[in-house]
């Protein structure tokens, strides 16, 4: 499994020098320069490892820890935050507000590949979802259960498992599924979400109240 990790820091110099090794690692990369930029980032791409400086403007990190953890598709999600602030009380504060681990600036490159080693390690290996999709067969796997879904059903899902978390407004969903020219019922998108969580369980597809839908895995 090729590991998604999240590197949020507002120097731009830290910021590539830890992105190329990680990249050069192995990793799947993604950056932000902000807390609230990291929260948009970890929302359209679920990092397994989110890489979280104390020390940013517009969100500071133990702000942009506190959010991550009140949202329960991050449960399981590891942050671990880059400060130059070494005191104990900093660490503590970030350990509240739910890190999983805390590394001093200046950043020693092989201590800090060694602690996500080490941190990714306590990850599953398992696969991230009960769900599986085979496009070639437009059939479902969930909970070793195998369906072959309607080609609109199979569409909606294949949109909403392409970006786990992300938010779908209803509009961006008549768009991809049914075309802009298409006139369908208002109703049309909550059928076939009603229908696929029949087949594939309630938890993966979350209703966001008069906005759109998001899959979680």
């Amino acid at each position: 499994m090729k590991h998604r990790i999240l590197l949020a820091d507002d120097e731009p110099d830290i910021l590539e020098f830890i992105r190329y090794n990680l990249v050069r690692a192995g990793y799947e990369v993604y950056t932000a320069c902000n807390g609230e930029e990291a929260i948009e980032q970890a929302t359209a791409h679920h990092p397994h490892l989110i890489l979280l400086d104390v020390m940013m403007p517009v969100m500071d990190g133990l702000a942009t820890c506190r959010v991550l953890r009140s949202d329960p598709q991050f449960k399981n999600t590891m942050i671990l935050f880059l400060s130059a602030l070494s005191e104990e009380e900093s660490q503590l504060a970030g350990y509240e507000v739910g890190a999983d681990d805390y590394i001093a600036k200046p950043i020693k490159l092989q201590i800090l590949m060694s602690r996500i080693q080490a941190i990714l390690k306590r990850i599953e290996t398992e696969p991230e979802s009960s769900i599986r999709i085979d496009r070639e067969r437009h059939e479902v796997i969930a909970d070793k259960r195998t369906f072959t879904l309607p080609r609109k059903e199979f569409a909606l899902l294949d949109l909403l498992f392409s970006s786990p978390g992300k938010l779908f407004t209803r509009e961006e969903i008549y768009s991809n599924i049914w075309g802009d020219e298409v006139v369908v019922g208002e109703r049309t998108i909550d059928v076939h979400i009603r229908k696929l969580r029949q087949k594939i369980g309630e938890k993966h597809i979350i209703t966001i109240k008069g906005v759109g839908y998001k899959f979680v895995k």
